[in-house]
């Protein structure tokens, strides 16, 4: 009986050794090590930054969501005042509370309705508007200014002064 090895010998006496080194037989495997480390090294910093994108783009959806929550409750403050100048005020504190940790910059609050009269027009209308923090967590110091707008009927039993 043959033993393993002498059949491997007999088989390379066989072949040429031109077909033997272009098939790559007799070479030992090559070494792997280190491998992992170099595709960590090259794709952390990449998921990283994804990750990043991710969180400044999901505080730009946070910030939207607070503007038009905070245009509405500016709007709800100022209609059920009395005088026009009470409304505005009350809208800007009311805009100003809400947007406390959304913005970076100052909030603007501004009436656009016609006048503050139910006769001429029923609704008290308010734009907000400010600089939120959305990518500057990046580095990147891309001014992001959000605003929204709301309409609130003027109540008809509005507070009196």
């Amino acid at each position: 009986m043959r033993n393993v090895g002498d059949v491997e010998a007999e088989a390379r006496r066989r072949v040429p050794s031109g077909v033997r080194r272009r098939c790559g037989a007799g070479r030992e495997p090559r070494d792997d090590r280190g491998l992992s480390t170099v595709e960590v090294v090259i794709l952390a910093p990449v998921m990283i930054l994804f990750i990043l994108v991710l969180v400044a783009f999901g505080q730009l959806v946070d910030g939207r969501g607070a503007i038009d929550g905070a245009a509405r409750d500016a709007a709800r403050a100022g209609s059920i005042q009395k005088e026009h100048g009470t409304a505005m005020a009350e809208a800007r504190k009311a805009a100003r509370a809400d947007l406390a940790d959304v913005c970076s910059g100052p909030v603007s609050v501004v009436q656009k309705s016609d006048g503050f009269d139910p006769d001429v027009d029923p609704f008290f209308t308010v734009e907000v508007s400010c600089e939120v923090r959305g990518l500057a967590m990046l580095g990147l110091d891309i001014p992001t200014t959000l605003e929204a707008s709301f309409s609130s009927p003027l109540d008809p039993y509005r507070r009196s002064a």
